[in-house]
């Protein structure tokens, strides 16, 4: 009886231990799945991030094809443009644009003509009186303050009549130059008869241009007067020398271009359909 109890508790066990194994080995090989899983997980993840960035590289690279596409296809409209002008459009587009390029070219000879018949007739006149120079394909008379008005005046002095007289001369012989008087002050508060540095700009220039067309007869339609207080300074306002440069008046002399004007605005020659 005592071998058949002992047999069963053997018995009972060796099921026990069994069973506690198996379970353990199934929990082993869960926490192991789980682990594969994790990692799957995360390399997928890495992967997807991935194909992100592939993504947009290619819409990105695709933006930019398809902004090359429409530039050719804009080329090849002008292409088939010009391929649908007839031997004569061609021609007359052609000669266009060369008269474009000789007026250019005769504009900025007569500009140099101009500047150079200026700095003759003025020559004598000093470099701090006044200069003559080209910008902007205009030339450029300034004239100091020194040399036309007195302190806080636009009454013009006798010595720059005389300039005036001598500038008009040239006008008068080139019509087609129109002429621009601009008043510059420095940054000093004007006090007197002028409200402020506006008002002097702006007297002077009229002033000038008063004795440009009434006493020497430069046509009236051609000049213009203009101020610019002191906001268009040539040199430093924080100095007595600056300030001295930038209180000038400056007669900026430019061609006509009604001309090359209409040139310009006249359209280019309309494709036929063949």
């Amino acid at each position: 009886m005592k071998k058949l109890h002992l047999l069963s508790i053997l018995s009972l066990s060796l099921v026990m231990l069994f069973t506690s194994c198996v379970s353990t080995k199934k929990y082993n090989a869960s926490l192991a799945r789980e682990e594969q899983l994790r990692g799957d997980i995360l390399q997928l993840n890495n992967t997807v991030a991935q194909l992100r960035t592939e993504i947009n590289n290619m819409q990105t690279e695709n933006s930019r094809l398809v902004g090359q596409i429409d530039a050719a296809g804009k080329s090849a409209a002008e292409l088939a443009r010009l391929a649908n002008m007839t031997q004569q459009q061609l021609e007359d587009e052609q000669r266009r644009l060369a008269q474009m390029v000789q007026m250019l070219n005769q504009q900025r000879q007569s500009i140099e003509n101009l500047r150079k018949k200026m700095t003759d007739a003025l020559v004598n006149f000093s470099s701090n009186e006044l200069s003559v120079s080209v910008k902007n394909g205009k030339v450029y008379v300034s004239l100091q303050e020194n040399l036309l008005f007195p302190s806080g005046s636009a009454t013009v002095n006798p010595k720059g009549r005389d300039a005036l007289g001598t500038l008009a001369q040239v006008l008068n012989s080139n019509p087609d130059i129109d002429v621009l008087i601009e008043g510059h002050t420095d940054s000093i508060p004007i006090r007197g008869r002028f409200e402020d540095n506006w008002a002097l700009s702006v007297a002077r220039a009229t002033s000038i241009v008063r004795i440009l067309t009434n006493t020497y007869k430069v046509e009236p339609t051609r000049v213009t007067a203009s101020g610019r207080s002191y906001y268009e300074p040539i040199d430093s306002n924080a100095t007595a020398d600056g300030r001295q440069r930038n209180r000038r008046t400056e007669i900026i002399l430019a061609p006509k271009l009604d001309e090359l004007m209409r040139l310009l605005e006249q359209s280019p020659p309309t494709t036929s359909n063949q």
